[in-house]
């Protein structure tokens, strides 16, 4: 059986989930079928193309392998793009990649949205930190990502994040319009060392104060807890309120800072009309929201 696309679908989804199983869950498959996929190509090309570890990584001859299989795929998806522009309808699979906190705050709301309105087009998300995000939408991983605070260039403003004290509801600062950042230094401070750590030292850095974090976890929801267990403060950004329990509350903070979140397409290569429809759709949705 010669080399075929479900085969070089399969194998770049391993490669770039870095399992077999989290590759079935990106291409709404059972890990059978990857497995089967995968080995036949390998069978068909008569050498292994992926060290079978945790995670799955390339062998010598599939990391060759590896941009033509892209390339191929991508070739694919024109002849879709193509398509959806002849008919007007705009259809297919869209990867959407974006950081934790906006696949948590945001994109949840943004799946209800688009699959009442375009139930033509599916959504598959990819949750990593802002490096491997942009790196994802720029390598061909991902079609589409909500970027933070991207260069000029096209794209859709989803929203501007501000961001916010996190404090638990007995904070003596609880039940104040707003919060000085200043007026948290004796607190210790938490902190989740991601694409957002940047500006959260900008905000200190404005107030005059040293950044000196007491904790950093990586995870989100245990960030949340750790507030929860009065161990310290932290700042998150506005998207973030839908996910804070009720004995926290969270504050518009001052020196006022805030981030641009932005869907967009990749820059090196032609959009998919389906991304283009769903920057749209979601714009549209927004604005009638906030």
């Amino acid at each position: 059986m010669p080399v075929n696309l479900p085969q070089l679908r399969a194998f770049l989804a391993v490669v770039d989930t870095g399992g077999f199983s989290a590759a079935a869950a990106e291409l709404g498959m059972s890990q059978s079928a990857v497995s089967h996929a995968v080995a036949s190509l390998e069978r068909e090309l008569a050498a292994p193309l992926l060290v079978r570890a945790t995670p799955a990584r390339t062998t010598a001859l599939g990391e060759r392998i590896l941009p033509h299989a892209r390339t191929a795929l991508s070739a694919v998806r024109s002849v879709e793009r193509i398509a959806a522009e002849a008919t007007g309808e705009p259809a297919g699979i869209v990867r959407l990649a974006a950081t934790p906190t906006v696949c948590q705050g945001l994109v949840p709301g943004l799946l209800r949205h688009w699959r009442a309105e375009q139930p033509r087009i599916t959504v598959r998300v990819f949750e990593g930190d802002s490096a491997e995000v942009s790196a994802w939408l720029e390598g061909g991983t991902a079609d589409a990502a909500v970027l933070v605070d991207p260069p000029p260039g096209p794209g859709t403003l989803l929203v501007t994040d501000h961001y916010q004290a996190l404090l638990q509801r007995d904070h003596p600062l609880a039940g104040e319009a707003s919060v000085d950042v200043r007026d948290l230094e004796d607190d210790p401070f938490l902190i989740s060392p991601n694409g957002c750590e940047a500006r959260i030292r900008t905000i200190h850095g404005l107030a005059g104060l040293r950044f000196t974090p007491a904790h950093r976890v990586r995870d989100l929801a245990t960030l949340i807890s750790m507030v929860q267990a009065g161990i310290g403060v932290t700042i998150l950004s506005e998207v973030s309120r839908s996910l804070i329990p009720p004995d926290l509350v969270l504050l518009p903070l001052e020196p006022r800072t805030s981030r641009r979140l932005v869907l967009t397409g990749p820059r090196n290569r032609p959009w998919h009309p389906a991304v283009h429809a769903l920057a749209e759709s979601a714009a549209g949705h927004l604005a009638r929201t906030v």
